[in-house]
C-alpha cells in the first residue's frame, strides 16, 4: 500500500487533474482510484473507459460512495441544439435519422458518413462484447444485431430469436443483456396493471443510435425511399427521449402498452406526475386515444410529431436558454 501511493504521488505531483483513458485496461484499477481518491484529496480524478461494464465492475467495491458515474451516449439533440432554433434543427432531422448523432459522423461531411459508420460498427461497435465475454460464436453477434434492427417498433420474441439464430435461449438472452451494457440496444418493457386483456410479455427493442442501425442493414437510403419511416421515427424520439431523462436525472418508468385485440400505445412514462401516453407518429395530425386505454388510465395522452417533436424533447433546454 505504502509502495502503490509513493509511486502514484511521485506520478501526479504538481497536477490537480488526472484523466485515465480505457482504464479498465489498468491492473487493480479499482485500488487504484481508491487510494488516489482516499490519499490526495486535491487531485480530481476522471476515468474513462470504452468497456464500459468491464469498468464498472472492477471499481464497483474499491469506489463505494466515492464515485460519480456518467454515461457518454451518442449526441442527443440537446447537445447539438445550441446555435440552432428549430427550425435550421429541424432542416437537420433526415440527415439524423439515417446517420444517426455518433459525434465523427456528425461532425463529418456527408460523403463521409457511411464509411465511418461501417468502421464504428466493426472496430469499436463489437469490441466490448467481443472483448470482455467468451463468446463461442462471434457472427451471431450481428446476425442478432441485424434480427432486432428490422424488429424495431415491434415486440421481439426471444423463442423466435433463438430459432432463427440457431442458439439456445440462455445464449441469445445473454448477448442481448451485453449489448445492453455496451449501450447498443435497450429495452422498452410493456405496462401491464394485470388486466385480462393486456399483452404482459415480450419487449420492444430500441438502439441508442439510428444510425448504426441502419449501418446494419445496410439501408442508408433517403427517407423518399424508405418503407420503414415509422419505425424509424419511433425509435430515434424513444431514444432521445431516453438521453433526456437520464442527462436530466427525471425519475419516471418507461414502457409501451398493447392489448391483444391490437390497442397499442407505443411509449408510456410512468412517474411522480402519474401515467401519460404518447402515440409517435411521425406525419399524423390526429390519432384517437385506444378506448380501452381511456377506459382504465383516463386521457394523459399525447401524438409526438413532426410539428411538435422538438417542443416536447427541448422544453427544458429552451425555456433555461430564454429566460
Amino acid at each position: 500500500m505504502q509502495r502503490d501511493l509513493k509511486i502514484l504521488s511521485d506520478l501526479t505531483e504538481g497536477y490537480r487533474l488526472l484523466i485515465i483513458d480505457e482504464a479498465q485496461r489498468v491492473s487493480d484499477i479499482g485500488l487504484v482510484l481508491k487510494i488516489l481518491y482516499d490519499e490526495m484529496p486535491h487531485l480530481r480524478v476522471i476515468a474513462t473507459g470504452s468497456s464500459s461494464f468491464d469498468l464498472a465492475n472492477k471499481t464497483a467495491e474499491p469506489l463505494t460512495g466515492r464515485k460519480q458515474v456518467f454515461h457518454l451516449l451518442p449526441f442527443s439533440l440537446s447537445e447539438i441544439a445550441s446555435g440552432m432554433n428549430n427550425y435550421e434543427l429541424d432542416q437537420r432531422l433526415e440527415e439524423i435519422l439515417i446517420y444517426g448523432l455518433y459525434p465523427e459522423v456528425y461532425t463529418s461531411k456527408t460523403n463521409q458518413k457511411s464509411e465511418i459508420l461501417d468502421d464504428i460498427c466493426e472496430s469499436y461497435l463489437f469490441k466490448d462484447v467481443l472483448q470482455l465475454t467468451t463468446i463461442k460464436y462471434t457472427a451471431k453477434i450481428r446476425d442478432l444485431l441485424r434480427l432486432l434492427a428490422f424488429q424495431v417498433g415491434h415486440q421481439v420474441s426471444v423463442h423466435e430469436l433463438t430459432q432463427k439464430l440457431s442458439l439456445n435461449r440462455e445464449t441469445v438472452e445473454r448477448y442481448m443483456d451485453l449489448l445492453e451494457k455496451a449501450f447498443v440496444i435497450f429495452r422498452l418493457p410493456v405496462y401491464s396493471r394485470n388486466l385480462r386483456n393486456e399483452v404482459s410479455k415480450m419487449d420492444k427493442i430500441f438502439f441508442y443510435d439510428t444510425g448504426i442501425r441502419n449501418s446494419l442493414i445496410d439501408n442508408l437510403k433517403p427517407l423518399s425511399q424508405r418503407i420503414d419511416i415509422g419505425n424509424l421515427w419511433e425509435n430515434f424520439i424513444v431514444a432521445e427521449r431516453r438521453k433526456q431523462l437520464l442527462y436530466q436525472r427525471i425519475n419516471v418508468q418507461s414502457y409501451f402498452w398493447r392489448t391483444y385485440s391490437g390497442a397499442e400505445i407505443d411509449y408510456v412514462e410512468e412517474g411522480e406526475n402519474g401515467l401519460t401516453g404518447y402515440e409517435i407518429k411521425i406525419e399524423k395530425n390526429k390519432v384517437r386515444i385506444p378506448k380501452a386505454w381511456n377506459n382504465e388510465y383516463g386521457g394523459n395522452f399525447q401524438l409526438i410529431n413532426r410539428a411538435n417533436y422538438l417542443d416536447w424533447l427541448l422544453a427544458d433546454i429552451r425555456s433555461r436558454h430564454y429566460s
